[in-house]
């Protein structure tokens, strides 16, 4: 299965989503803000990437800028545990912003545990058919 992180400020959402995930066969590490989790990141291999987008010190936003600087093609799902403009009248969209500047979903907190596994494998079969490796090659051998 897949190695992901898991970047969130709240120490029970990313035990939540562990859980889930870790049930699900993958393998997770985590981190508590945008910083610790571009250091991890930048030290480990992983396949997906949770990020929250309200945290203290460097917000899900800039993470993900710097994240796409080094791998465009990782699957991001951004949370947030803001309401969404249609909850909160004129107040932007986070979650609508953060799709549209390369994360593949988006969640809003409290999320049901179907919903972020659904997202999980969308984002992993995203990243499947993007990968250099995953494109079929046309190339046949000729023999003599």
């Amino acid at each position: 299965m897949a190695k992901i992180l898991v970047v969130d400020d709240d120490p029970a959402v990313q035990a939540t989503i562990r859980l889930l995930l870790e049930r699900a066969g993958h393998s997770v590490g985590s981190a508590s803000d945008g910083r610790k989790g571009l250091a991890r990141f930048e030290t480990e291999d992983f396949d997906l990437l949770f990020l929250d987008i309200f945290m203290p010190g460097m917000d899900g936003f800039e993470t993900m800028r710097l994240v796409r600087q080094k791998r465009p093609l990782i699957p991001i799902i951004v949370i947030s545990g803001r309401p969404a403009a249609s909850d909160a009248g004129c107040a932007p969209d986070f979650l609508t912003m953060a799709t549209k500047l390369g994360a593949v979903s988006s969640l809003q907190k409290p999320f049901r545990p179907a919903a972020l596994l659904a997202a999980v494998a969308s984002g992993l079969d995203a990243a499947k058919r993007a990968s250099p490796s995953a494109q079929p090659t046309s190339s046949v051998a000729s023999r003599p």
